[in-house]
């Protein structure tokens, strides 16, 4: 393989929808309340895009320098695991990521934004800033959060919250109640990636000395929890049906409540944590599904 092949295997290209998500569904709230802009929905997406593969990375990075990914690591080999891709080279395309991102951000800024609104400007180059932070800390340092079982806060917060009322913001200039209830449905299934994968690799954590939540917890009772985020994301998306219904298309992302609940019973019946792996993808796409279907439904 190529030495490109090999970046773009540590970009963990598949983590991507995941991460657009908030941005499809504060698109498509922003469209509906005519409010859209396509510069600024290419820049949204382009800067997530930027921070999740910055985040992959120093990911990539900040485990592989602490030794948590070793032979125990039940989920796909990273770069620096591997060998593929030096400490060096690595930290090198973390600076050159934090670069991009820097541009983009601030590219994004001025489109929402112009020259007419400095406050928003700052808050907004200062959220920019704090994603940036949030995306190296979550591994990297000595003090990395996702050692100390705050993950779950962080992506909860970055991907639900700021990603769907931050970027309906973006359009609108303003927080909208509208945002709230998606914001917290994409925040929960977010959180439940992270759980899920956190439950796979609970055996190496523990021995790793990365206290996530489900270290924590435990097994059982981080199923528990994976349940309450499922299910708490699909009553929230209900509750906004009946606030906001004002078409039968609204209720397309229903969909996604099969596999959804299809991976439910299958959580609920393992008993080996290798057997999780596959299930990490298809609640991403899941949650992805639902926000395109959620798109469509209220665009239409």
């Amino acid at each position: 393989m190529s030495t490109f092949s090999y970046w773009v295997e540590a970009a963990r290209l598949r983590t991507l929808p995941l991460s657009l998500s908030g941005i499809i569904v504060a698109s498509a709230l922003a469209a509906y309340n005519d409010v859209f802009n396509w510069s600024i929905f290419i820049l949204a997406i382009c800067t997530t895009i930027s921070f999740q593969i910055l985040s992959n990375f120093a990911n990539d990075y900040g485990d592989g320098v602490k030794g948590t990914d070793n032979e125990d690591r039940i989920g796909p080999e990273r770069a620096l695991q591997s060998g593929k891709i030096t400490e060096k080279a690595m930290l090198k395309g973390i600076k050159i990521n934090i670069v991009i991102s820097i541009i983009l951000s601030f590219g994004l800024i001025v489109a929402a934004f112009g020259s007419s609104h400095l406050l928003y400007t700052l808050v907004f180059f200062i959220l920019g800033l704090a994603s940036i932070y949030a995306a190296m800390k979550y591994t990297m340092g000595s003090n990395a959060y996702g050692y100390r079982g705050l993950g779950d806060v962080f992506v909860f917060l970055f991907f639900g919250l700021l990603s769907v009322i931050g970027g309906y913001f973006l359009y609108s200039k303003q927080i909208d109640s509208i945002t709230f209830l998606p914001a917290c449905t994409l925040g929960f299934l977010s959180t439940a990636v992270l759980n899920l994968n956190n439950m796979r690799d609970i055996a190496s954590d523990k021995k790793a000395n990365k206290n996530t939540l489900v270290v924590k917890l435990g097994s059982v009772k981080a199923k528990k929890y994976h349940y309450f985020l499922i299910l708490s994301a699909m009553v929230l998306s209900l509750l906004f049906v009946v606030l906001y219904y004002n078409s039968i298309f609204n209720l397309i992302f229903l969909i996604a409540f099969v596999p959804l609940f299809i991976h439910l019973k299958k959580v609920q019946n393992n008993t080996e944590p290798v057997h999780l792996d596959p299930e990490l993808k298809k609640v991403a796409l899941s949650t992805f599904l639902l926000a395109i279907l959620f798109a469509i439904g209220y665009i239409l």
